[in-house]
């Protein structure tokens, strides 16, 4: 098994937000800006504040960021945020506002603010710095003057919560590739840092391959070498330049936020509003046809390849193959009932209880069997990327014809490909695409829906 270990502190990000858009709205209260719609102010303020920060990216604070980066997001926002509070003025006929008010609010505002946002940049420092938390295993491969300059930031600058572990240097006779790869394991090491200009390209696709399928973040020491064809991120690690090869946008704590409450708010409907009334009169038809349980649960892999209990309606009768063989077409352990509820898709609403309590998500990569996914981690290049993110009851690969049983190498090899590339993409819009799809396909009928 597979886990991915120190994980970024998640909830720092929307944490801010929240304080930061009570501030915002409670401080109009302090100052007699004579507000005559207050509703509309909130709503018109909120959502401009929501807009900047998703734009310029105000919640970003990377852990090797500087004091300077975060005195230019908070220039950046807050002079938009002027033009947009003066601008409501105008928009919405509101000659009645106090100008003079207004600007001891935004004065006030600008000071909070700003003064919550360093305070926590400190904190966070400080927390690293001396209690040794938020830390992230590192190893570098290469032996020069650019990995010797990474190595000492490691080191010296604790603020950043890298705790280096050791150097591979492929300049050494008895370097082995393999070893790196035992190591990291065995030490549960998070980041992989690589001199690409002391690596052979065969050496830097293995490394490439190792971190997708053990769930790894590789990141490069660049050079004038042009072997990377992909879109990468460039940082500065105190002025030591590095290269990420994949940015996954759900690793963004607003991102992933986002996507939450959205799970949360969509599955609270589906279970108020669907299963509430639609699960008795299918336990009914259930148990009517065959005697067992209404709701099949079963183990699959999730997140960071953790296994969880994925549920549906029971579709077929209570058989021992249930967890070791897929449904397949005309398969006669598929009961009547059964098999209306796996055309239409209804077998899969149970699921929504896993989203409202955070095993899965609306849209995500399916999540497989357990003895699927040792199977196909072992067999099927960066498989394991999947694990990255959150399984869905619903995904990009699954609209796309790829859904149900698996019953060739290509099957499988085009749902990894459409997997990795909505982990890479993703955006909500994508997520509202794929939910439309699939009800649009629930209705017209899936030819692999059985």
């Amino acid at each position: 098994m597979f886990f991915k270990q120190g994980r970024y502190s998640g909830f720092i990000s929307p944490i801010s937000y929240m304080i930061d858009l009570l501030v915002i709205n409670l401080f109009t209260y302090l100052l007699p800006i004579n507000i005559y719609e207050p509703i509309l102010f909130h709503i018109y303020l909120s959502a401009g504040w929501i807009v900047l920060s998703l734009k310029y990216e105000f919640y970003v604070i990377n852990r090797y960021s500087k004091v300077p980066i975060v005195f230019r997001k908070l220039s950046t926002q807050f002079i938009f945020l002027f033009l947009i509070l003066y601008a409501f003025i105008g928009f919405f006929k509101q000659p009645e506002m106090s100008r003079l008010a207004l600007a001891q609010y935004f004065g006030l505002v600008t000071l909070a603010i700003s003064s919550i946002k360093f305070i926590n940049y400190f904190l966070l420092i400080r927390y690293r710095r001396k209690f040794k938390g938020n830390l992230r295993n590192v190893t570098v491969i290469g032996e020069n003057k650019k990995t010797d300059q990474l190595i000492s930031v490691f080191r010296n600058r604790t603020e950043f919560g890298y705790n280096f572990l050791k150097q591979f240097s492929p300049k050494e006779p008895k370097f082995e590739i393999r070893e790196c790869f035992s190591y990291i394991l065995k030490n549960k090491v998070d980041e992989i840092y690589c001199s690409i200009s002391e690596l052979k390209d065969n050496e830097l696709t293995s490394f490439i391959n190792f971190a997708d399928n053990n769930l790894k973040t590789l990141k490069f020491i660049p050079d004038n070498k042009n072997i990377l064809a992909k879109k990468l991120k460039f940082e500065y690690y105190d002025y030591i330049p590095i290269l990420s090869l994949r940015d996954i946008p759900l690793h963004s704590s607003i991102n992933s936020f986002l996507k939450r409450s959205f799970d949360v708010i969509f599955s609270a409907i589906v279970i108020l509003g669907l299963l509430s009334w639609l699960t008795p009169i299918l336990a009914l038809l259930i148990t009517l046809e065959s005697k067992g349980p209404v709701f099949f649960r079963q183990t699959r892999n999730g997140i960071d390849n953790r296994e969880f209990f994925c549920y549906k309606f029971r579709s077929m009768a209570p058989n021992k193959d249930a967890d070791n063989h897929q449904a397949t077409k005309n398969d006669l352990r598929i009961t009547k009932v059964g098999r209306l509820i796996r055309a239409t898709s209804v077998d899969e609403l149970p699921q929504f209880y896993n989203v409202f309590f955070g095993t899965m998500s609306v849209v995500g990569p399916r999540p497989h069997m357990v003895k699927h996914t040792n199977e196909y981690s072992a067999s099927v290049d960066k498989y394991m990327v999947r694990h990255i993110v959150k399984p869905g009851i619903t995904g990009l690969a699954q609209v796309r014809g790829y859904r149900g049983e698996i019953e060739n190498d290509t099957d499988i090899q085009n749902r990894i490909k459409f997997d990795v590339f909505y982990i890479e993409n993703w955006s909500m819009f994508l997520d509202f695409k794929i939910i439309v799809q699939t009800i649009v396909n629930a209705f017209k009928g899936e030819t692999k829906a059985y």
